[in-house]
């Protein structure tokens, strides 16, 4: 399959350093689900966005309503459509929907849009700041290809509508939010959109595998919660009255102690981390409150279960030691996730007729989480197939680091190769069992 001509690539190329330069953080990706909202509806879509394709009960992680009212203004005065916005009601995220009119299998293709919670490099040997197009937002950058992702989705969006004729059956395009933290994704799979679901394709850019290349399984999804601890005791003069305090910040160190020394299991990866601490007023204040914000993974849910298990025995425990009341908030959450073997094959075989593709590259290992795994398992629970895969690209630093930039040529293969697979699975039952 040929590749995308120079006047489309090079608008793609444009729209991936638009959302790069309006990098937002999960769940504030109001300028950006505008746009894709606004681009869907021009092509013919029918677009739901924001709360209209999300279980709100399911929702993790998201910031308070004045947070969320912060960057809808901000939002506004970058420019995005009011309409839209409106149209959200408070939440982010889009899906485009393609019906051919024509009896067939239902697809779903899922795009990640949300940045990391990272400052953009500023200096000349960073291209994106070089070139004018880093991060105008604060803490916020796409420095996981997010932004590749929409672009790809897009472009995607875009080579479906011209080639509608070939196509049958229904084809939903999910712009999902929150992927950072693993918050946006059990929202969408709960929210009902893919129980009718046939086919489930998903990809991420990078991740080691060079430009040109594509693997086309990615294994070692690990479980993950994510959960916030508080811990509220009571503030007091530390030399005047120390015993009439409860001091919150012992709680949560004693608690950091005993959740760094859970033991790995003996039947596969576990990992437990404590990556915020925040406590204190003042030098000789008994402090009254500690915020801990801990993540527990595991190569399965049992494995994560027995870790996350351990860390509430961890956290319960050091606030009856110290007499301090707790209490903990979901932030995010991830299973583990197989892909089917026989899409795995497909991704294979029609990857290598793409130009711009030349290898196929081995199993990925992902060793993180991505909450596509709820997705994927939704269709799969109800006899549905899923795949999820790598669209290679050169990458100038690691993923989530400041001076992450990337090879714009995967814009060029990615949609195609998208686009193809849909035509494929459009008119032709993919049979097979097994997961890869």
């Amino acid at each position: 399959m040929a590749a995308l001509n120079e006047v489309k690539l090079k608008k793609l190329v444009e729209l991936r350093r638009e959302f790069h330069a309006h990098a937002e953080t999960g769940w504030t990706e109001f300028w950006t689900t505008a746009k894709i909202a606004g681009i869907l509806d021009s092509l013919g879509y029918k677009v739901l966005a924001g709360r209209e394709m999300l279980n709100l009960e399911s929702v993790m992680g998201r910031p308070s309503e004045e947070e969320i009212k912060v960057h809808i203004e901000r939002a506004l005065s970058q420019g995005a459509d009011s309409g839209w916005i409106e149209r959200m009601d408070g939440y982010t995220g889009a899906l485009g929907i393609l019906d051919t009119g024509k009896p067939g299998p239902v697809l779903a293709f899922r795009f990640d849009i949300d940045a990391v919670d990272v400052s953009e490099a500023g200096d000349e040997k960073h291209r994106p700041f070089r070139e004018g197009f880093a991060s105008m937002n604060e803490n916020a950058m796409h420095s996981c290809g997010h932004d590749a992702h929409a672009t790809i989705g897009i472009g995607l969006a875009e080579l479906l509508m011209e080639r509608k004729d070939e196509l049958t059956g229904i084809i939903k395009l999910i712009f999902q939010p929150a992927e950072e933290g693993v918050r946006g994704g059990k929202a969408v799979a709960d929210n009902g959109i893919l129980d009718d679901v046939d086919y489930f394709l998903s990809a991420h850019v990078g991740m080691g595998i060079p430009s040109g290349n594509v693997a086309p399984s990615c294994r070692d999804f690990l479980c993950t919660t994510k959960f916030d601890v508080t811990y509220k005791g009571k503030a007091a003069h530390a030399g005047g009255a120390p015993n009439e305090g409860r001091n919150a910040l012992l709680a949560a160190a004693s608690a950091s102690l005993a959740l760094a020394g859970i033991p790995p299991h003996k039947d596969g990866a576990t990992r437990i981390n404590i990556g915020v601490l925040q406590a204190g007023t003042g030098r000789n204040v008994i402090p009254p409150k500690a915020l801990m914000k801990v993540e527990t993974r595991g190569l399965t849910m049992d494995l994560n279960s027995y870790v996350y298990d351990r860390a509430m025995e961890a956290v319960s425990g050091a606030a009856a030691m110290y007499g301090v009341e707790m209490s903990m908030a979901s932030m995010g959450a991830a299973v583990d996730a197989l892909s089917d073997k026989s899409l795995v094959d497909l991704v294979g075989e029609k990857a290598l007729l793409v130009e711009g593709i030349t290898t196929l590259a081995p199993e990925v290992s992902l060793g993180g989480s991505e909450d596509v795994s709820w997705m994927m398992r939704a269709v799969q629970k109800r006899g549905g197939k899923a795949v999820y895969f790598v669209l290679g690209t050169d990458i100038a630093a690691g993923h989530h680091n400041e001076y992450f930039d990337l090879d714009e040529s995967v814009l060029d293969y990615g949609p195609v190769l998208f686009a193809e697979l849909a035509v494929t699975l459009s008119v032709r039952e993919i049979t097979g069992e097994g997961r890869s």
